[in-house]
């Protein structure tokens, strides 16, 4: 399967939002959130990750550092059109929000974690993912290299009715709609490095940071967002706890709440910058 480019932009006004998908996922998961946000007048650009909406084969000829660089670039190409940028990202995509804040302070201006997967430590997660950080070494040792894991009911939604259409997209055998059905552990691994990179830049990020997570995320607890609300330090964080969601948040029930927060915290940030530099001049 060759992949299939499934990015996309909505234009709007000089604010850009760029959206990140999670690992396995594509764009398609921040579709909702897009729409949402560009009708509150933002420019948005859902990135695609390197070696996603593909096959297992083209994801694992990628590592984390590739996902990366996809969304460093993308976030220049956007910031080329706008005069403010914000970053949102779901599961890893979060982590990869996290870090281009902390690495690009000139671009970015606010960052938005949708439920942010530091650890796979939800209660819907299989004992075994526990280990998840010995994934590395395997890779090293060459281990496990055709060797997934599967998703598991009930796959990050509580909707019933939306649940049951994306396991359908899931099981269609086009990864270009809903993603992979499962996550191949060599991915996983460079996930898990990720992680670790990630955790030790937290401290230097200094944009505003919105965090979203549910109280019964099934693939992250919310232990995930508290670490980020302990470890950035440098510029205040907001936390946003959804009682009625699963892991994808952005399509799952309170997605609403989802977007009209991320809106708010948008347009705060932007007036709270344009004031500051009135008061400066």
């Amino acid at each position: 399967m060759s992949i299939v480019d499934s990015e996309f932009v909505l234009e709007g006004g000089r604010t850009g939002v760029m959206l990140i998908h999670g690992l396995t996922g594509t764009p398609n998961e921040m579709r909702v959130v897009a729409k949402g946000l560009h009708r509150a007048g933002f420019t948005v650009y859902c990135v695609q990750l390197a070696g996603h909406c593909g096959s297992e084969e083209d994801l694992l000829a990628t590592t984390w550092r590739d996902w990366y660089a996809s969304v460093e670039a993308g976030a220049e190409r956007l910031k080329k059109r706008v005069d403010h940028l914000f970053v949102g990202g779901l599961s890893m995509g979060a982590l990869l929000a996290l870090r281009v804040t902390a690495q690009r302070p000139d671009l970015i201006d606010g960052v938005a974690a949708y439920a942010t997967l530091f650890r796979h430590d939800g209660w819907s997660m299989p004992a075994f993912t526990r280990l998840t950080f010995l994934l590395p070494v395997f890779r090293v040792f060459g281990i496990g290299r055709n060797r997934i894991f599967l998703e598991q009911p009930p796959y990050g939604i509580k909707d019933e009715s939306l649940r049951k259409r994306v396991v359908a997209q899931m099981q269609s055998g086009d990864s270009s709609a809903a993603g992979l059905p499962g996550n191949p552990w060599y991915a996983v691994a460079e996930m898990c490095a990720l992680s670790a990179n990630v955790r030790r830049q937290l401290g230097d990020i200094r944009s505003p940071c919105l965090v979203v997570h549910a109280t019964e995320d099934d693939v992250a607890s919310v232990r995930n967002a508290e670490l980020i609300a302990r470890r950035v330090t440098q510029a205040p964080v907001e936390m946003l706890l959804l009682k009625d969601s699963y892991h994808m948040v952005t399509i799952d029930r309170e997605r609403r709440t989802v977007i009209a927060k991320t809106i708010a915290f948008i347009k705060r940030v932007v007036d709270e910058k344009g004031r500051a530099l009135g008061a400066a001049a």
